[in-house]
Order: C-alpha cells, then structure tokens, then sequence
C-alpha cells in the first residue's frame, strides 16, 4: 500500500481527533460522568457509545477513567476501581482508532463545586496551550527541552508534574515504534529527539502533547492531552 502523501496525513488526524472531541462531548452532554458509578463502568459505557455513534471497535490503547485519588496516577497504573464521588475530580484517557488513524484525547472534568478543583483543571489546558506555543516558535525544539518545559510550568501554577513522560507520537494504527531504544518516540526528560525530525521515509512526525498536574496533599491530579503538532 502506498504511504499517503503529508496532506492526507495531517487531514486523518485532524479528522480522528475531531471525531474523538465529539465523542467526550457527547460523554459529558448525556451526563454519563456522575456520582456512584464505578470507573470501570463508566469506561464501558464511553465503548459502547463510541461504537453506536461513530463505529468505533478498536483503542490503540488500555481505555483510562480515573476519579478522586486516583486521579494522581498515570496510564501505566492499575488502582483499585474506584467509585465516582460527588466533589471529586475526574479524568478520562482514551484512544480510540478511526478509519485505521488513531486520536489520544483526555480530558478532565469536576463533579462539584471545589475552586481547587476548577482552577486546576483550568490551569492544565493554559499549559497545553503555551507548551504548544512553545513548539510553534522553537523549530529545533526537542522531546526533553518540552517536557522540562512542561514540568516547570507546573510549578510555576503551584502543582506538581505528576507523570515520567508528557507525550508521544501519532499517526496510522500501529504508528511507528523504536524497537531498539523504545522510549525515543515519547516526550520525556533527557530525549534530544528534535520534535520536527522527518520519520524515515522523510514524512513529518506528528505528536500528542499531555499535560497531567497533580496536588499530592489534597490527593487529586487532572489531565489533558491532544495533537500538539497540528
């Protein structure tokens, strides 16, 4: 099969993250994050409802819910399922695959009222925003100076960085892997990777940014992710 052309490229994933972005608001429109159910069920239902209205049958990935304290924890933990509780925050992390193009989206949402809670959520989506900003004005810009970027960026709002990397690449399901040195396609501290570095064949490389602060006293985190590149 012939690689398609960069434009092509580009316009799946525009098209599979726009898809994805659908999906979360029809998630919160129909008010399936709520108080009582079980973070497991609230994954099968997001399932269901993504193959009954965009024929999803496939995640590139291991779906995420996580509520409360388990909103500190990142995509490679296994807590405890963990009902949803009236004030708590939540997070979701799904991968779904449309028409063979992966979309990563997360996003995080507040059952309640805490101004905590709100302005954290509010804070991890002004830092995806100038991490992408960041991208767009450093042509050489590489996976590390991004993620130390990133981290110090929580700090500077007064949380802390919960997660080892802050992204990774996208593209046609499967996208492409570094056997040989597996953590050079993700955002991560110490990885001099130029984020514009062409792939092999000398097509772009295209990246998901996530973003996941944390406040360990209060024991919440939230998260977000989405195409930093396009």
């Amino acid at each position: 099969m012939r690689a398609p052309s960069v434009s092509a490229t580009e316009e799946a994933l525009r098209a599979a993250q726009g898809k994805a972005e659908a999906l979360f608001a029809e998630v919160a429109a129909a008010g399936l994050i709520r108080a009582g159910v079980l973070e497991s069920a609230l994954s099968a239902e997001i399932f269901t409802l993504a193959a009954a209205r965009f024929g999803v049958r496939r995640h590139w990935h291991r779906r995420v819910v996580r509520c409360g304290p388990n909103t500190l924890l990142g995509y490679y933990d296994r807590p405890p399922d963990r009902r949803l509780a009236a004030d708590d925050l939540v997070y979701l992390d799904f991968g779904p695959v449309f028409d063979a193009w992966e979309a990563d989206y997360g996003r995080s949402y507040v059952l309640g009222n805490d101004p905590r809670k709100h302005r954290l959520v509010a804070d991890i989506g002004a830092a995806f925003q100038r991490g992408r900003q960041l991208y767009l004005d450093t042509p050489d810009l590489t996976a590390g100076q991004l993620y130390d970027y990133v981290c110090g960026l929580a700090r500077a709002y007064g949380w802390e960085f919960g997660a080892a990397t802050a992204g990774h690449l996208i593209g046609r399901f499967p996208h492409e892997q570094s056997h040989g040195l597996p953590k050079r396609f993700s955002i991560r501290p110490g990885n001099d990777i130029r984020l514009r570095e062409p792939d092999s064949a000398g097509r772009p490389r295209h990246w998901i940014l996530e973003i996941h602060f944390v406040d360990r006293v209060h024991r919440f985190g939230a998260f977000c992710e989405e195409l930093l590149t396009l």
